[in-house]
């Protein structure tokens, strides 16, 4: 990876502030991805093996809801982070990632990243810090699409709210 890509790189919200001996360890890793509108990018249940650091274009998350089809769950843009499932076994995709419109992103190997992560615990921890908010988004986000598909206007005992 070019020294300006690096940077592009350390300039990423998830990265910021990381010193540069890890931004080394990390552009090892990346290399530069784009998408056209429509294309697939992550299938749920599929290997997750990379994931992108978007820096132009939207990608719609969605779920397979049996029954229902395909439930948009979020809709990412630049600056944001696609397909965590990476850092996590069993290391399978739990949503579908389309291209919503062109999307130019850093692709970062799962497998690269993981051993690097276990090769220096002190980076590993400072990332899965930076991952963890992100990972309770996306729960949250889940969560408020569930009450709108689901939700029928009572409590749990069966009351009008």
């Amino acid at each position: 990876m070019s020294p300006s890509t690096a940077s592009q790189l350390a300039a990423h919200p998830l990265f910021a502030d990381l010193p540069p001996a890890a931004i080394g360890a990390l552009s090892a890793c990346a290399s530069d991805v784009s998408f056209e509108p429509g294309e697939l990018i992550l299938t749920e249940g599929a290997d997750a093996k990379t994931f992108y650091l978007l820096r132009q274009g939207k990608v719609a998350l969605s779920a397979h809801a049996p029954g229902k089809g395909h439930l948009l769950v979020q809709t990412l843009g630049p600056g944001e982070a696609l397909g965590l499932s990476w850092l996590f076994p069993p290391f399978l995709w739990q949503f579908d990632a389309r291209a919503v419109e062109r999307v130019e992103a850093f692709a970062l190997d799962g497998p690269c990243l993981r051993a690097k992560l276990e090769g220096d615990p002190a980076l590993g921890y400072e990332l899965l810090k930076r991952f963890t908010p992100i990972v309770l988004e996306r729960l949250q986000q889940t969560r408020l699409r569930l009450l709108d598909l689901y939700g029928n206007g009572t409590t749990s005992d069966g009351h009008p709210h």
